[in-house]
């Protein structure tokens, strides 16, 4: 048994079809059945169902595929510790975002990391505060940043930056002309809500929540999938909303959104990565600049 097809067979199962695991490895369909077929034949089982062009795992396909990423995890990881004794001259680091942190913090703070370590490959996923970290617990980033609070005993976490966060409405809105609003008039609107398991979602819950206003009479107008939505729907007129200023900053500089004052907190930006796993060098050096932005 080879690296080589325990990495087939995991992008099989993955993906329940010979093709596109194919196409995904950046081998040939033949090749790929070739490796598959092998492995059921060197330990007589059948790992895959055949079911017309569909495959999926059998039960023994099943209990060998989270052997098979274990492996192919602890080889990636010998990997790195030989990569991060060359130096930072080498490597790669994977990084995960939520949205506000992966579209507007965390660019800045790459473009100057690639600067300085011109041999280190850089990758970002963006997704919500949830999905980073599941990302960093199941290793597949190295570190995760995200805005949100995480509590997952498998997960270290460190403050690398603060968000201020800003209560914006359109220029059409009745309290455009104000100057503050006060937590008892937020049963006045409808708001405009990122989804939930949004670190974004999850702190604008909590203000609203902490208003003295019952919860059924805060009225959600609209929940959507991105900060930019957000941004979009309260321009238009749906609602208020309450948001990261580094969102809005563009949209408020050109009259389109209104901020008004209000008591809201100040977030961080929390870092995450696997207690257990490997701190390259890499890894040390985005936190530290990260810290220092």
């Amino acid at each position: 048994m080879t690296l080589e097809q325990l990495r087939i067979f995991v992008a099989v199962a993955e993906h329940e079809h010979m093709t596109r695991a194919a196409e995904s490895l950046h081998l040939t369909q033949s090749a790929t059945s070739a490796a598959i077929a092998a492995l059921e034949t060197r330990y007589a089982t059948q790992l895959f169902h055949r079911v017309g062009r569909r495959i999926e795992l059998t039960e023994i396909g099943r209990a060998f595929l989270i052997e098979a990423r274990a492996v192919l995890a602890r080889a990636a990881a010998a990997t790195t510790v030989l990569t991060d004794m060359a130096g930072m001259t080498r490597g790669s680091l994977a990084l995960a975002a939520s949205q506000t942190v992966g579209n507007y913090f965390l660019p800045p703070v790459m473009a100057r990391y690639r600067q300085r370590f011109p041999g280190i490959d850089l990758s970002l996923r963006i997704g919500n505060t949830e999905q980073v970290a599941d990302w960093v617990r199941d290793g597949e980033v190295d570190l995760g940043i995200v805005e949100g609070a995480v509590d997952d005993p498998a997960l270290a976490t460190q403050p690398v930056g603060d968000d201020e966060l800003v209560l914006v409405v359109g220029r059409s809105h009745p309290w455009a002309k104000l100057h503050t609003v006060v937590p008892g008039q937020f049963a006045e609107t409808g708001w405009v809500l990122r989804e939930a398991g949004s670190g974004t979602r999850a702190i604008a819950q909590s203000v609203l929540d902490q208003s003295g206003i019952a919860p059924d009479h805060i009225r959600v107008a609209m929940e959507l999938p991105s900060n930019e939505a957000v941004c979009a729907a309260v321009v238009a007129g749906a609602g208020a909303s309450i948001i990261s200023r580094l969102v809005a900053a563009a949209l408020i500089g050109s009259g389109d959104l209104i901020a008004i004052k209000a008591s809201l907190p100040t977030r961080r930006f929390i870092q995450l990565r696997h207690k257990e796993r490997y701190v390259t060098q890499a890894a040390r050096e985005m936190s530290e600049m990260m810290r220092a932005r």
